[in-house]
């Protein structure tokens, strides 16, 4: 029984400890989208504020 335990709790880690690696790479690709946004507005406004 303890075997069988031990078995099932392995199994249920190897599952959930690779759904850790699809949430680092969600969080990696908004960090990217993040950035294209900031820079995204600071080209924005340096041509906003250029043409005055």
């Amino acid at each position: 029984m303890k075997n069988l335990t031990l078995f099932f709790l392995v199994v249920f880690l190897s599952f959930t400890l690779q759904s850790c690696e699809v949430v680092e790479g969600i969080f990696k690709a908004g960090m990217w989208w993040a950035f294209f946004l900031i820079a995204l507005v600071a080209v924005g406004l340096f041509l906003l504020f250029r043409k005055k």
